[in-house]
């Protein structure tokens, strides 16, 4: 097999669409991106007799606190994972060049899943469980720092839009007609548009507790891919308010609800059952064969503070999906140990320490 090293966009996602379950965190543009904020892209394919067979975006990240960096390959490497062989090569190819750059540690958490975990429709892999035992063979340990969601919801956009409002759940697809009988409008929004977003994003975030970034990362994030044209933005308003909104990314033939976000006004009018269902057709009319719903709690349990999030896809049709989660090579364990387990105790005690002082 042959490494290389690709330094061209067309190239490079032009090989990873002719590879199975390309994923838009591998694309050129996500890692370009990720370079505008703290890391750097290398993207490598490997040639099996002139044929690519793998591929692996490989983010890097300089540590403000140490002489070293972390490495991480966001939803990767894509390759076959039932071919052993092939797996063992790429994982040992991503071993040698944490070694030889000098990093803490690298992370992999490729889309696959459990066997009998996953819908009959998805095209990932289901060989979560012999993977997982190659990576622990090997030194790799599941990451206490999951980047991702772990499971997600799936569903199936084959069927036409008929078959896919009678796949919902009862209250769900009433709820889609109840938005459009009371005046709930949704439209296409633009780069002009992405404060507006945020707005509502900030104000999601506040109401559900969550962390955000400035927005000045995610103009970057959102503008990037509308300009790529693998996104779309949806707003949903009543009389001219935009009250919901989401992002749904695209490469290839899926689609992702990455972003949502939403206001407390006229919630009554259903709004996100509505706009979900103009993603489903977006993504449709986009070409995707599944939509991917982005998250899944690691405890699939109804008392879960997500499962509310959870129930309302499960309404739209989706499907569970567990996935196989984080992994992490740990190449200088006294490194790996300081920087998962002391520095993130550290911080918590300053924050706390903070607090305790205003």
């Amino acid at each position: 097999m042959q490494v290389l090293r690709i330094d061209d966009a067309h190239t490079w996602d032009q090989a990873l669409l002719a590879l199975p379950n390309a994923h838009v965190l591998q694309s050129w543009d996500w890692g370009a991106f990720k370079a505008r904020h703290g890391w750097s892209a290398t993207r490598l394919l490997f040639q099996e007799q002139g044929q690519v067979i793998a591929a692996a975006s490989v983010l890097r990240r300089r540590l403000p606190l140490l002489p070293a960096s972390v490495l991480y390959v966001p939803k990767g490497p894509l390759v076959d994972w039932a071919d052993r062989e092939r797996a063992r090569f790429v994982i040992a190819e991503l071993e040698g060049l944490a070694r030889d750059w000098r990093a803490i540690s690298i992370k992999v958490d490729p889309d696959i899943y459990y066997p009998g975990r996953a819908p009959a429709f998805s095209t990932r892999p289901t060989c979560a469980h012999d993977t997982a035992g190659m990576l622990a063979d090997r030194g790799w340990r599941f990451s206490p720092e999951q980047i991702q969601f772990r499971n997600t919801v799936l569903l199936d956009l084959a069927p036409n839009e008929d078959e896919l409002l009678a796949g919902m759940k009862q209250k769900t697809r009433y709820n889609v007609r109840l938005a459009m009988r009371r005046g709930v409008q949704v439209r296409s929004g633009t780069e002009a548009d992405l404060k507006l977003f945020y707005d509502l994003y900030a104000e999601t975030a506040q109401r559900d507790g969550f962390p955000i970034r400035p927005a000045e990362y995610y103009y970057d994030a959102w503008g990037t891919f509308l300009q790529a044209e693998k996104a779309c933005l949806l707003l949903a308003e009543v009389e001219g308010d935009a009250v919901a909104g989401l992002i749904l990314f695209t490469f290839g033939p899926m689609a992702w609800y990455m972003y949502g976000a939403s206001s407390d006004r006229h919630r009554n009018l259903m709004p996100n059952n509505l706009l979900q269902w103009e993603a489903i057709r977006c993504a449709r009319s986009a070409g995707c064969k599944r939509y991917d719903l982005w998250g899944a709690p690691d405890e699939l349990d109804e008392s879960h503070p997500m499962w509310g999030v959870v129930r309302f896809k499960l309404g739209l049709g989706g499907q569970i999906a567990e996935g196989l989660g984080a992994w992490d090579f740990p190449v200088s364990t006294p490194g790996y140990w300081l920087y998962t387990e002391m520095i993130p105790r550290y911080l918590a005690w300053l924050r706390g320490r903070a607090m305790s002082l205003t």
